[in-house]
């Protein structure tokens, strides 16, 4: 019960960063979004999400996992609430920065919780299994249940649908966890403002890039002021008594591996999900609901192969998962670089993307366990903080360069794309054209699929590099595998 009551609010807090994919549409008519701010629904919960997840896993260690865990799901149930209520841009955006306050309190104790309720050895596996599984398999559930909410609901119940679920998780906390022991600490907030606001800014400059070019001066602005930022925060971390990140942890080159693989993992992964959605829904003409189905298979491999991980870890450690998960979730990203406007769903998207699946299974796990493997009991927190921050990090500042270059890959081709069009084209298709800048298929839909070619190739490039992180730098021990069955072997549990 207490692993249904930690993976729930998990599910909850992961999926909620695509469930909104599939209602912006809606969201965009419904409240008069122009394109470019549409982008912020979802990058103000990640940003925020991400930012303060190091916060939120310090907070626990220090007042209490379980009170901490509480306050985190009840503080996401509130944003969810005043964002479904929202009449406006404004209201919309803060209440999804809320939800992400909520979430980086909630998600790091929640992981945290694994480690003291679950002893170390293959109890601890599984959970670290049924935890990885739901982490990794959100994203795609999300969109799942925000296709069904639009299509037979409305959007606002994307965000609704987190009330119920939230309370009851609050209520069946006390019942079902116990209280973690605490640590006497100070609060970096200056860390976590600092590392927030550089990472907003970095991810702000891709997404202008993308839009305005490279040489726009507020570009080059936001990229030198997030440079500045993120250099203060190193400054106050490596001065700080109790750091928001222990920069000790990077010492241990397994751990330092493990959080460079989530970085790359989590670019491809936020991108596959995000481009994927668009070919789908745009080229493919899927409903909303059909598309939610068409990602339904990603959460049942990724599943299994959280399930084969977890089972075998003992006998072969976590290396030879990591190595193996990150080239095939790189054949499946190379694979999805064939798409065109003549693909379909089970000859040229369903195959790459059970390959990708299969192998986010796998590491998922792997890089769960490694990153808390070793760790003192008071810096269990911290720990899987820096690692569930990775994660959302890397996925916002990956899809922002994923976005970058399918803009520069879309915009070329459309200079071909236009002359051809306008060659063919009926007056009144001409004129529409000029009323609102967008082609007609299958000019539009050659625009759009080479740019998702060109975000998936970069997505490959970022699962290949994870893979040779993997070989190079990750060693695991006689030890670590004597640890992994559940024996007592060397260093603190």
């Amino acid at each position: 019960m207490a692993l249904l009551v930690i993976a729930s609010c998990q599910l909850m807090v992961v999926l909620d960063i695509t469930i909104v994919n599939i209602a912006l549409p809606d969201i965009q008519r419904s409240l008069d979004f122009s394109t470019t701010s549409l982008s912020w629904v979802v990058n103000a919960y990640t940003l925020t999400f991400g930012g303060l997840l190091l916060l939120g896993g310090r907070t626990g260690d220090i007042l209490g996992r379980r009170r901490v865990f509480i306050f985190g799901v009840l503080l996401f149930v509130l944003a969810s609430l005043l964002g479904g209520l929202a009449q406006n841009e404004a209201q919309l955006l803060g209440a999804r920065a809320l939800q992400g306050v909520g979430g980086a309190i909630a998600s790091p104790t929640a992981l945290s919780l694994i480690s003291t309720t679950f002893r170390e050895g293959p109890d601890r596996n599984r959970a670290f299994g049924v935890f990885a599984a739901v982490s990794a398999g959100g994203g795609a559930i999300g969109l799942l249940a925000g296709g069904v909410l639009v299509e037979w609901l409305n959007w606002r119940w994307v965000l609704f649908v987190n009330v119920p679920i939230g309370l009851l998780i609050a209520f069946a906390t006390p019942r079902y966890i116990k209280e973690s022991e605490r640590h006497p600490g100070r609060f970096d907030i200056t860390g976590a403002l600092t590392s927030t606001v550089g990472m907003v800014l970095l991810v702000y400059g891709f997404i202008r890039a993308a839009q305005e070019g490279w040489r726009d001066a507020l570009t080059l602005a936001s990229f030198g002021a997030a440079v500045v930022v993120l250099a203060v925060f190193i400054l106050v971390e490596r001065r700080s008594r109790q750091p928001i990140t222990p920069l000790h942890m990077f010492a241990d080159r397994n751990r330092a591996g493990t959080y460079g693989i989530m970085l790359c993992l989590a670019a491809a992964i936020f991108g596959m999900f995000f481009f994927l959605t668009l070919f789908v829904q745009n080229v493919l003409n899927f409903s909303p609901l059909l598309a939610g189905l068409a990602f339904l298979p990603v959460s049942a491999v990724i599943a299994i192969g959280a399930g084969l991980a977890s089972r075998f870890l003992p006998t072969f450690g976590p290396k030879p998962f990591m190595v193996v998960g990150a080239i095939l979730a790189a054949a499946g990203l190379s694979w999805l670089t064939l798409t065109d406007v003549h693909s379909t769903y089970v000859g040229s998207v369903l195959g790459p993307m059970l390959v990708f699946s299969l192998g986010m299974g796998m590491e998922f796990v792997s890089l769960t366990l490694m990153a808390l493997s070793n760790v003192r009991t008071e810096e269990t927190g911290a720990a899987s903080g820096l690692l569930n921050a990775t994660q959302q990090v890397g996925g916002s500042l990956g899809l922002s360069i994923l976005v970058t270059l399918y803009g520069t890959a879309s915009t070329n081709e459309a200079e071909k794309q236009i002359p051809l069009f306008l060659q063919q084209a009926t007056p009144a298709e001409r004129l529409q054209f000029r009323r609102t800048g967008l082609l007609p298929p299958p000019w539009g839909d050659e625009i759009l699929t080479a740019g998702v070619s060109a975000a998936f190739i970069m997505a490959a490039i970022f699962t290949a590099l994870a893979a040779l992180i993997a070989v190079v730098v990750i060693q695991v021990r006689p030890s670590d595998l004597e640890r992994l069955k559940g024996g007592a072997g060397p260093g603190p549990v």
